[in-house]
């Protein structure tokens, strides 16, 4: 049976049994081999749109005798799949921007699917505004950190697969009677993420906090107005970012 890494065995956890699995990047296919073995799934699509990983998963489903349960495919993003064709769509392992680009030209592929779970390595925010833009709900936020890299899973719902509405996600979190987090930081900083606020979250915010210090120390030696500009806009998001990390360790019991 094969074995997955912490990041792959949380996405894993978000596929719901019976479903019909579409997993875009999907490197050597550990994800919905992983999900076959188990019975977790009926069937799944693995598609890369790279020569080198394309192989790597069609070698991995045949040594696996999953060729009937596993179709790889060859294609860029969301291309690999017909619409109607599968109800649930894993992304894993690239940056939020390219998510989004995937999930932007596929839109016409998504008929039919009632789940997205998303793991962006950087741009989270990114993923999120588009989430909001076009009505999928937030259902569910996770953080792991594994090989010194912090990663989230954010899984969504389709428009009208659920009574979970972006208006009570995404409403500003008060704590003592003072609003902390509108909406822009809780898609910045995740609403989930935000209100459980592990050890994991503030560890990863504390170091881009120091990423944005040394941002605002190089800005600092520039005489152009230009970076005095970026720098106060910066210092302005470290306070917030502060100003949260505080209020939510003061909430924690």
């Amino acid at each position: 049976m094969l074995r997955l890494s912490k990041r792959l065995e949380m996405i894993a956890e978000e596929v719901p049994a019976g479903s019909r699995l579409a997993d875009i990047g999907s490197d050597h296919a550990l994800l919905p081999a992983y999900l076959a073995e188990r019975g977790t799934i009926v069937n799944a699509v693995a598609g890369e749109v790279n020569p080198g990983p394309f192989e790597a998963a069609a070698k991995q489903v045949r040594s696996s005798g999953l060729e009937h349960r596993i179709d790889v495919r060859r294609g860029d993003g969301l291309e690999v799949i017909a619409p109607g064709e599968v109800d649930v769509i894993t992304i894993a392992g690239m940056g939020g921007a390219l998510i989004v680009s995937i999930l932007e030209a596929g839109k016409p592929k998504l008929e039919g699917v009632t789940r997205l779970v998303l793991q962006p390595n950087v741009g989270e925010s990114l993923v999120r505004a588009w989430l909001l833009e076009h009505n999928w709900a937030l259902i569910g936020e996770r953080i792991v950190e594994e090989d010194d890299k912090i990663y989230e899973i954010l899984t969504a719902i389709a428009p009208g697969q659920g009574d979970m509405t972006n208006a009570r996600i995404y409403e500003p979190l008060a704590l003592s009677g003072k609003t902390i987090a509108d909406r822009n930081v809780l898609l910045k900083m995740g609403p989930y993420l935000v209100r459980e606020a592990s050890s994991v979250w503030v560890k990863k915010w504390r170091f881009e906090l120091e990423k944005l210090d040394k941002i605002c120390a190089a800005l600092g030696r520039s005489e152009l107005d230009a970076s005095r500009q970026k720098e106060d806009e910066f210092r302005q998001e470290m306070r917030t970012i502060e100003e949260v990390l505080a209020c939510t360790q003061k909430a924690r019991p």
